[in-house]
């Protein structure tokens, strides 16, 4: 189900929500969707570090999850500070930031968010049935975003 909303000023709403099972085409459709909010919103020289992020993110839940069930939530964030991007699921299983062998075929999915993304993170459900992983890419002060906003407050795997 894709869900598109028009938040009440001052909503902490997502703009855009999916929920379905995600395939391997999923990340193409999604990365659209991310762009064409990101350019009606005025920031599009956050794309392609979000849809970078973003699709290593849909990639964990094709590669790893049982059932491939995913819930994707796209939000603006106050005062044109940039995007969150969340991607929930099922699996009480946390994915891991491992630095593997440089011919292995995966495992770095998460250093790279870290690399491309302002700030991200992961929630587990209270009652132990999934987690949350997300991300933020913040507007840089020269294209008009906050000078004050702080991320990166602990070194991160």
């Amino acid at each position: 189900m894709n869900l598109v909303l028009i938040p009440t000023e001052g909503s902490r709403d997502p703009v855009y929500r999916s929920d379905f099972i995600l395939g391997e085409h999923s990340a193409r459709h999604l990365r659209r969707v991310l762009r064409l909010y990101l350019q009606a919103w005025e920031l599009p020289f956050l794309a392609e570090a979000a849809e970078l992020a973003l699709t290593e993110l849909i990639a964990n839940v094709v590669r790893h999850v049982p059932g491939r069930r995913g819930q994707t939530l796209i939000y603006q964030l106050p005062h044109d500070e940039g995007v969150r991007v969340e991607v929930a699921d099922g699996s009480p299983v946390v994915p891991v930031a491992v630095k593997g062998d440089l011919m292995d075929d995966g495992g770095r999915g998460l250093i790279l968010v870290n690399a491309v993304t302002d700030d991200w993170g992961i929630e587990k459900r209270w009652d132990g049935s999934g987690k949350t992983v997300w991300f933020e890419c913040l507007t840089p002060p020269e294209k008009g975003g906050s000078r004050f906003r702080r991320v990166r407050r602990l070194p991160r795997p």
